[in-house]
C-alpha cells in the first residue's frame, strides 16, 4: 500500500470459532500507545446465520447484540473514537425484505440503549446522507446525536447510509459552492480544509480499522480518513466478535511501528 503504516494482519488462521480462541490468549500490551479511533466494518451476519441454518434477520439481530458487546469494550478499553460501519449506501439494492429487517433493528437499538449509552457517557455521531432518509429514521439519528451531544466518555460514530466516495463528492460540492460565491479561493483548499468539510469534521482519522468475516476490503468506508490507518482483517463473523477479538486486535496494533511514509527508527 502506498502509505507504509498501511500493513494488514488476518488475525487466526482456522476456522472463526478456533480464531476467536486464538485471540483471547492476546490482548492491550501495557504501556504501549492505545487507538485513539477504531473503526470497525462489521461483515458476516448473513454468513454466520446460514451456518446455523437461521434466517438472515437473526444474524442481524446476533450483529446488534456485538455492536453493544463493543461499545462496553471500547470503554473499557479505553478507546475515545469508534465508528462502526452500520449501513452502506450500497446496501439499500439488498431485498426489501431485509432492508425493512435493518431499518427495524436500527429502530430498536435507538430505543432500547440510547438511554444506557447517555448514561455511560457516550455520544453518538451519526455519518452519511440524511437526505431522502424516512421522517422516522431521520428524527431517530438527529434525537441519539442531541440527547448525547455533551458526552465525553466515548465517541460512538454510525456510518449509516454511508458511502466514502459519495462523502467525498459531498465535500467537493461543498468546497466547489463556496469558491464559486467567492467565500473561498482555490489555493485555500488543503488538507485541512478539505478534512472539515467531510462528515468526520472534528473526528480524528483512524488509527486502526478491523474487518471482521475474513474479507480483505475496505467496501468505500471512510476512503479519505484511512489513508494512514493501520488495518486487521479477522476470520470471526461479525456476530462473535466479543471483548477477546477486540482487545487481541488491538494488541496487534500495539504491534506495529508506525511511519507515516517516513523511515522506520530501525532504519537508522
Amino acid at each position: 500500500m502506498a502509505g507504509e503504516s498501511e500493513t494488514v494482519t488476518l488475525l487466526g488462521t482456522g476456522p472463526a470459532e478456533t480464531a476467536q480462541a486464538a485471540g483471547k490468549a492476546a490482548g492491550p500490551v501495557p504501556g504501549a500507545p492505545l487507538p485513539t479511533h477504531v473503526a470497525i466494518i462489521m461483515d458476516g451476519n448473513g454468513r454466520w446465520a446460514a451456518r446455523r441454518g437461521l434466517p438472515r434477520v437473526e444474524g442481524h439481530r446476533r450483529g446488534v447484540e456485538a455492536v453493544r458487546r463493543t461499545v462496553r469494550a471500547a470503554i473499557d478499553l479505553g478507546i475515545p473514537y469508534l465508528t462502526v460501519y452500520g449501513f452502506s449506501s450500497e446496501n439499500w439494492r439488498r431485498p426489501p425484505a431485509e432492508v425493512a429487517d435493518l431499518m427495524g433493528l436500527l429502530k430498536l437499538f435507538v430505543r432500547r440503549d440510547l438511554a444506557e449509552l447517555h448514561a455511560n457517557g457516550v455520544r453518538v455521531r451519526i455519518i452519511g446522507e440524511r437526505e431522502g432518509l424516512a421522517p422516522d429514521i431521520a428524527a431517530l439519528l438527529r434525537e441519539a446525536e442531541e440527547r448525547t451531544a455533551h458526552n465525553t466518555r466515548l465517541t460512538l460514530v454510525v456510518a449509516f447510509n454511508y458511502g466514502g466516495r459519495q462523502e467525498i463528492l459531498r465535500a467537493v460540492r461543498t468546497l466547489a459552492a463556496a469558491v464559486a460565491d467567492g467565500r473561498l479561493g482555490p489555493d485555500a483548499i488543503g488538507v485541512e480544509a478539505f478534512s472539515a468539510a467531510l462528515d468526520t469534521d472534528g473526528i480524528p482519522d483512524p488509527d486502526l480499522v478491523i474487518r471482521t468475516s475474513g474479507e480483505q476490503r475496505v467496501s468505500n468506508f471512510l476512503t479519505w480518513q484511512t489513508a494512514y490507518a493501520e488495518f486487521v482483517f479477522i476470520p470471526d463473523f461479525w456476530p462473535d466478535f466479543d471483548h477477546a477479538t477486540f482487545a487481541a486486535a488491538i494488541g496487534e496494533y500495539q504491534s506495529r511501528e508506525r511511519r507515516f511514509g517516513g523511515l522506520s527508527a530501525r532504519a537508522g
